[in-house]
């Protein structure tokens, strides 16, 4: 008798919590209570979560971007069942995939006319460590080079070009890497002059700072990394897929060249795990070299049909849904309307975004009382004062956010790029009402602050 999945989610629902805590990451958990975090989503659609209750929430974190559209889209649904239904003969591997074909085919039509050769990947993580390995091959050289506070993933390879070191400080050794400070030209061609290094990957966007380059950096980049031969790999993997409204967000920066792209999050729409390295020929060639190396970088999922079917999928529908136009109009519009309505608020030091990924940071305050909240904050955690923004967006607004890493004072969004007026109006109409009540030293918000406080000492 096959399984029934709807019966078992019903029967096991009640105990989603205790078995989560039991067998998975019961730390995360804990975090998730401690926070308020801790629902049970029954159902999704587009923007909406809906939890147990039938409560809506706005998602303006999209699962950290791998839904552009929203969530269960309609019609990569209908690639992945009519895929199914098909029951092709899928991963074969000694064969070549009709639909890994048909997807780089479509995938180049969307990037540089040079970066025309791909490899089909699991996830953003994956691409990267993939990207890395042709980087080496080509240039035989050792080191890897990447910016602070970068974020590039958590497996061992890219671990070792992660710029947090709360990330790192576990692990250690790592592959001999070096961090130098982003948007900085000098302190990168300091360290390209030496000719160790077989790449430099970088984020065109941080993710986890929202910092965007001034207008000469990529194109800086590009030419100091082909003067000193070291491979340039932009990582796409969060900003891809038409986010900060063009389909790259490199491609802001028209003069900007590089030598390898990963993608990865929306490249499916959200439902299958799919990532992909694309590159230039001569730099794939150099690993391919010859029939004895035809599968010395493999991966057995990397090309299977239905990721492939997905990003078909999705690929069409940046086409079909003007994605990009969505993503600069969307995106101008919730950035002005944070900008206009949190400008009044001493601690809010700067809104800034592209598109549909956007930052708001904080800093301390001027007020002497206010002065006394920020400081019992940062003696417990650096960076806890975001989760007086974040806690109260999801309690009272019901709208699911994120500080944007480690010991940072960034509230990031990474909503779907289809958000409506309304999301867009009552999305700013939240922030300005918490960073309201943040600004009363003392009140609610502060309360919860000293909680969260003692929790963190504790921890």
């Amino acid at each position: 008798m096959a399984l029934n999945i709807s019966e078992l989610i019903n029967e096991k629902r009640p105990e989603q919590f205790t078995l989560y805590n039991q067998h998975l990451n019961h730390q995360l958990l804990h975090v998730l209570k401690t926070l308020g975090f801790d629902k049970k989503y029954v159902r999704a659609e587009n923007q909406y979560l809906y939890d147990e209750e039938g409560n809506r929430y706005l998602d303006l974190l999209s699962g950290y971007g791998v839904y552009p559209f929203g969530r269960n889209h309609p019609n990569v649904i209908q690639a992945l069942k009519q895929t199914l239904d098909l029951q092709l003969a899928n991963m074969v591997q000694f064969d070549a995939p009709l639909l890994a074909a048909c997807c780089a085919e479509k995938l180049a039509k969307f990037l540089p006319a040079h970066l025309n050769k791909f490899f089909f990947c699991n996830s953003g993580t994956e691409a990267v460590e993939g990207a890395i390995k042709f980087a080496k091959a080509a240039t035989r050289r050792e080191k890897l080079l990447s910016c602070e506070s970068g974020f590039h993933g958590l497996t061992t390879g890219s671990l070792a070009i992660n710029g947090s070191e709360v990330f790192k400080k576990d692990f250690y050794p790592l592959l001999a890497s070096q961090q130098v400070p982003f948007n900085d030209l000098a302190a990168l061609e300091t360290a390209l002059k030496t000719k160790q290094f077989a790449c430099f990957v970088l984020e065109p966007i941080q993710g986890k700072t929202v910092l965007i380059p001034s207008n000469d950096y990529l194109p800086q980049v590009s030419r100091l990394c082909q003067k000193y031969g070291t491979l340039l790999i932009i990582d796409e993997v969060q900003t891809g897929m038409g986010r900060t409204g063009q389909f790259l967000a490199s491609q802001h920066w028209p003069k900007t060249e590089a030598d390898i792209i990963t993608l990865s999050k929306a490249l499916s729409g959200g439902f299958i795990p799919v990532g992909v390295i694309a590159m230039r020929p001569e730099i794939f060639a150099k690993t391919y070299k010859n029939m004895e190396h035809a599968v010395v970088h493999s991966c057995t999922f990397g090309r299977n049909d239905l990721a492939m079917a997905a990003a078909l999928a999705a690929l069409d529908l940046v086409e079909e849904q003007d994605l990009l136009t969505q993503a600069t109009d969307n995106g101008a519009k919730l950035l002005s309307k944070l900008q206009e309505k949190l400008s009044p608020f001493e601690m809010v030091k700067e809104v800034r975004g592209k598109g549909m990924m956007i930052g708001i940071e904080f800093c301390p305050p001027k007020s002497l009382m206010l002065k006394t909240g920020w400081a019992l904050l940062e003696a417990a955690s650096k960076g806890l004062f975001c989760q007086l923004i974040v806690i109260p967006l999801f309690r009272d607004f019901r709208m699911l956010t994120q500080v944007a890493g480690p010991n940072v004072h960034i509230v990031k969004l990474i909503p779907p790029i289809t958000l409506s007026e309304q999301d867009i109006e009552d999305t700013a109409d939240a922030f300005a009402q918490v960073v309201a009540q943040a600004h009363r030293f003392p009140g609610a918000i502060w309360d919860l602050g000293k909680t969260l406080a003692v929790h963190s000492i504790k921890k």
